[in-house]
């Protein structure tokens, strides 16, 4: 019986994933969404950043949905079948273009770039004193595979690292705290935050006016998470009051940000559109081939999400 793919996400990403699938797993019978075959109910595997309707009436025989991007805040988990196994996308584009991000923006923070901006603008030559990196300490909000490799980048760089997430880690080179209770230590010693947690309930206005309170008086953030993750109100009344030097923002909400929003034209807030890290589509492709080969094998998947966590 012929295995049917479903990719359901940006099309000219669609024709290079169907290149890939062609030279490497040529059993199967690759789709791009609305193609879906001569037997749309014989659908076995759907990538998709967004799924179709009805998944479950729709594609009676699935076995696995994949997401075509890092995160799966954006399913309705509830519309799925409970059954129905959940992949993120883990992939080498994904973690690099991350660490190359995060790693630019703590670095231009941490020499003063954007004070320096302003000073241009102002016409003004004004040296500000420099820190060596071992004087600056950094802490990362979650530490799934983005936030590890982001903090390898920066411990060898010298930087004095911390991370903190929600269950117990162990990352060499890096202080971690885990758990609400070692929240407040991991924040006071943090002068540049980056939050990296995926969105969940429990995240979801996790950077607002009682966080900030808890960082030492003007720290900066570095926001590569999700959008609602942050208390728009919160931050600009941190940032006018001091309690924040910079944000650095590549996640709103909503996206794109509507004209007229305070964040368009703060001086202390720099924005760039959702472009962090992005899949790359062959080895985006190549990772979905891998996952495919140990679900055949019954070997876990790379990426699987636990449903309960929500990621």
């Amino acid at each position: 019986m012929t295995t049917t793919f479903l990719y359901k996400s940006d099309p000219v990403r669609g024709r290079i994933w169907a290149e890939v699938f062609r030279q490497q797993a040529p059993e199967i019978d690759f789709r791009i969404w609305p193609d879906m075959g001569d037997d749309p109910a014989g659908v076995r595997f759907l990538a998709a950043w967004t799924p179709p309707d009805d998944i479950a009436t729709r594609f009676p025989q699935l076995q696995v949905l994949f997401s075509s991007g890092a995160g799966v805040d954006q399913f309705d988990m509830s519309a799925l079948p409970p059954a129905l196994p959940v992949v993120r996308m883990v992939e080498p584009g994904i973690v690099q273009g991350m660490v190359e991000y995060v790693t630019h923006a703590v670095l231009d923070l941490h020499r003063d770039r954007p004070a320096y901006r302003r000073q241009q603008q102002a016409a003004e030559w004004k040296p500000l004193p420099v820190k060596m990196a071992r004087e600056r300490r950094v802490g990362v909000l979650g530490l799934g595979s983005l936030g590890q490799a982001v903090l390898g980048s920066l411990t060898s760089l010298g930087f004095d690292c911390a991370g903190w997430s929600r269950s117990r880690h162990a990352v060499d080179g890096v202080q971690c705290f885990a758990g609400a209770d070692e929240l407040p230590a991991f924040l006071a010693r943090t002068d540049i935050l980056i939050c990296l947690l995926p969105l969940t309930d429990a995240t979801r206005s996790f950077l607002d006016a009682r966080l900030f309170a808890q960082l030492p008086a003007g720290a900066a953030l570095v926001h590569v998470g999700r959008g609602p993750q942050l208390v728009d109100a919160d931050l600009l009344a941190a940032l006018d009051e001091g309690r924040l030097s910079e944000a650095m923002l590549d996640v709103t909400e909503p996206e794109p940000l509507p004209a007229g929003h305070p964040f368009w034209s703060h001086p202390r807030i720099q924005l760039t559109p959702h472009i962090a890290s992005m899949t790359q589509p062959v080895s985006a492709a190549e990772a979905v081939i891998g996952n495919l080969r140990r679900f055949a094998a019954g070997q876990p998947m790379t990426g699987l999400v636990d449903r309960a966590r929500g990621y």
